[in-house]
């Protein structure tokens, strides 16, 4: 008596694509960061010395407002990084005396990011059972940027800070004499903030290559 074995089907696994991770947005969002971070050590190295920058010896009142302007130009050439780096100690110390403002700053941020920027192309914005499109999630976020910095403190409390640091800039550069300081050298320019948007744009687009998680950097 002869019996009829049942066939073996193969088994094969199926991976759904939508219960992958978006592995390469977030490649794309490490790329950047890594970007941001290589940029920051960059500029830090060119810093200059604390003590060379507050040397009593070397301040003096000057002569008129042209002489006034060039010391201005001279020292901000020299002492470029320090100057950014006082304005940014004083954004963030008014930051982080206001910390309503600075919540509100990192929403904003934070949404910019993660639901326009990071957000897959072909994964539409679902917010209380509706879907938003691209240019609908982008004038969503725009008003919602204008109400934060103009209806808000954020924006007076950022425009102080920088009109403070630009103020202590203006002054030490116009009464810091800048005989002592070597501004005959050829030093590499340091990229601007322009050329660091396009490195990290181009960072992000290298990283999200895939077309099922294409960024719109």
């Amino acid at each position: 008596m002869s019996s009829s074995a049942s066939p073996v089907l193969p088994v094969s696994t199926v991976h759904s694509a939508d219960s992958q991770p978006p592995v390469v947005a977030v490649s794309a969002f490490r790329a950047i960061f890594t970007h941001i971070n290589d940029y920051l050590r960059n500029g830090l190295s060119q810093r200059r010395p604390w003590a060379e920058l507050a040397d009593s010896s070397a301040f003096s009142k000057p002569e008129s407002f042209s002489e006034a302007t060039l010391r201005i130009r001279k020292n901000y050439s020299y002492f470029r990084v320090n100057y950014l780096l006082a304005v940014g100690l004083i954004l963030a110390f008014s930051l982080l005396s206001n910390p309503f403002s600075l919540l509100l700053l990192l929403v904003l941020l934070f949404s910019w990011i993660f639901l326009y920027l990071f957000r897959p192309v072909d994964q539409p914005l679902v917010l209380f059972g509706r879907t938003y499109s691209d240019r609908e999630t982008l004038g969503i976020l725009i008003i919602f940027s204008v109400f934060v910095v103009f209806l808000t403190s954020v924006g007076s409390i950022i425009i102080s800070a920088i009109m403070i640091g630009l103020g202590l800039v203006c002054a030490h550069g116009a009464f810091r004499t800048p005989e002592d300081l070597f501004l005959d050298e050829q030093e590499p320019a340091a990229p601007g903030f322009l050329s660091f948007l396009g490195g990290a744009a181009s960072n992000a687009a290298a990283a999200a290559s895939a077309p099922s998680f294409a960024t719109r950097l």
